[in-house]
């Protein structure tokens, strides 16, 4: 029996694997597909996901396979240059593929000791007091202590489950895929700047091997949208709206998203959790989604690690859904306010000119873009200092750098002032005794994902919390 099946495996699923892993965890993926996807519909890390690679110890593989920009234009569409004086030492976007993003976080979990079994579809499942029961497709019944279920906006499990998924349904739907063309790269060019004047869900991306990334808006809502668009619908498209269909042919994949908008009801019943598209699902404006998986995953997997191990405390696991569920609902939000910015219609453009003046304010600017790229995140861990309930960023260290520090999943004392301990939390807890430039106050007790548990210096304010997130002290420290 594994300690914990996850159903899906893509970003969120392979993310929350080696989560789980790191703290020794036993853990089994299921994937109904067989291959590895050769979509990418993301097309990049922002600045939290970026953070919490580094975290890990991963980032110098991302990076080598993406690109770092620093172009605005992240929120609806509006072209403003990328915000200065953001609170991270990682002001950038890494652009990537979805598909080299999971690849990269396969090669992460399988050395971790991740087992992945395709072809496998999660068709029932059944919990008692003691695990739960997951049936698959073909009758084959397996066993683990916690399900996980990762398996995207038509989520199996969910629906297994009886959560509802309340939201709106799609109202439009747009054309996404990668093809070749016959037009030159400049007509190209030139036509897509035209037709994006007044059309934002529109455009071509050169890929760099002959390729290009199309996106176009769809004629209405398709019936299923499970069936892939095909080619003759994006020339009719094209045509539609660019007055050409720059020769497209030999497509690789082709699909469409639309803009529904729906949140789980719950991110836990039992010994079930849901986790990424299977838990919430928005529009792709701003490039979030991927991104909001991932985090999920970065919170969930230390807590389900902790309580498997038996040192949780008993609020633990259900903090995952007390924090991650407003995050999801301010992303929906963002996501519907960008969606009606980039309407065609008269009143939504007037707003969208009044935005676009607003965002010329630098604190504007940045406000937006740390809600878009994650940092502005702040968890309700009650009144205190600034930093609490925060994500601390990256600083630098007598002896190095904090994310360094960070790379096996386990909480942090970062103590400037030498006096404090952790006794009795050693075996959860690192204890580093070090100082930066950059952080002004004496120590800060972080979380395995980097947020700010306590700020202060009064040794017994730190026992009062240690508890509240790491659970009881071990019997050898009874002092």
């Amino acid at each position: 029996m594994a300690d914990v099946i996850i159903a899906g495996g893509g970003p969120t699923g392979l993310m929350m694997a080696a989560e789980l892993r790191l703290q020794g965890v036993d853990v089994l993926i299921l994937e109904k597909e067989t291959e590895p996807t050769k979509q990418s519909r993301a097309q990049g890390l922002h600045v939290r996901s970026i953070e919490v690679m580094d975290q890990r110890g991963l980032l110098a593989r991302f990076e080598a396979e993406g690109r770092r920009i620093r172009a605005g234009g992240f929120f609806a569409g509006l072209a403003k240059e990328w915000p200065e004086r953001m609170d991270t030492a990682h002001s950038y976007v890494l652009a990537i593929p979805q598909q080299v993003t999971e690849r990269l976080l396969a090669e992460h979990a399988a050395e971790l000791g991740v087992e992945v079994r395709r072809g496998c579809e999660v068709a029932g499942l059944d919990q008692d007091d003691d695990g739960v029961t997951v049936e698959l497709a073909d009758g084959t019944r397996l066993r683990s202590r916690y399900l996980v279920g990762c398996d995207g906006g038509r989520s199996a499990v969910r629906k297994l489950l009886g959560v509802g998924f309340p939201g709106e349904p799609s109202k439009v739907e747009t054309l996404l895929g990668e093809m070749e063309m016959t037009v030159s790269p400049e007509e190209l060019a030139e036509v897509v700047a035209e037709v994006r004047k007044t059309q934002l869900r529109f455009g071509a991306m050169p890929l760099g091997d002959g390729a290009y990334r199309v996106i176009v808006p769809a004629d209405g809502v398709a019936e299923d949208r499970a069936t892939p668009p095909t080619l003759a619908d994006f020339q009719q498209q094209l045509r539609a709206f660019a007055g050409t269909d720059f020769g497209v042919h030999s497509p690789r994949w082709l699909s469409r998203f639309g803009d529904a908008t729906r949140l789980a009801e719950r991110y836990r019943v039992g010994r079930v959790l849901l986790a990424g598209d299977a838990a919430h699902i928005h529009p792709p404006t701003g490039g979030q989604g991927l991104n909001l998986g991932l985090q999920d995953a970065f919170n969930l997997g230390w807590k389900l690690a902790a309580t498997v191990n038996g040192w949780a405390p008993d609020a633990l696991l259900d903090s995952y859904e007390a924090e991650r569920h407003p995050v999801a609902a301010e992303v929906l939000d963002n996501t519907r306010a960008q969606m009606q910015l980039m309407s065609v219609e008269p009143g939504a453009q007037a707003v969208r000119r009044l935005m676009s003046e607003l965002i010329d304010f630098e604190e504007v600017n940045r406000h937006l873009i740390e809600k878009i790229t994650g940092i502005g995140v702040r968890y309700d861990f009650g009144g205190g200092h600034g930093l609490l309930g925060r994500r601390m960023r990256d600083v630098g260290l007598k002896r190095g750098r904090l994310f360094e520090l960070m790379h096996g999943g386990r909480g942090l004392l970062l103590d400037q002032t030498g006096r404090l301990s952790v006794a009795g939390w050693e075996d959860r807890v690192d204890h580093v005794v070090d100082v930066s430039e950059e952080l002004d106050v004496p120590a800060v007790l972080l979380r395995p994902d980097g947020h700010v548990a306590w700020v202060g210096d009064d040794r017994q304010e730190l026992l009062g919390q240690l508890p509240t997130w790491f659970g009881k002290a071990a019997d050898r420290a009874a002092d």
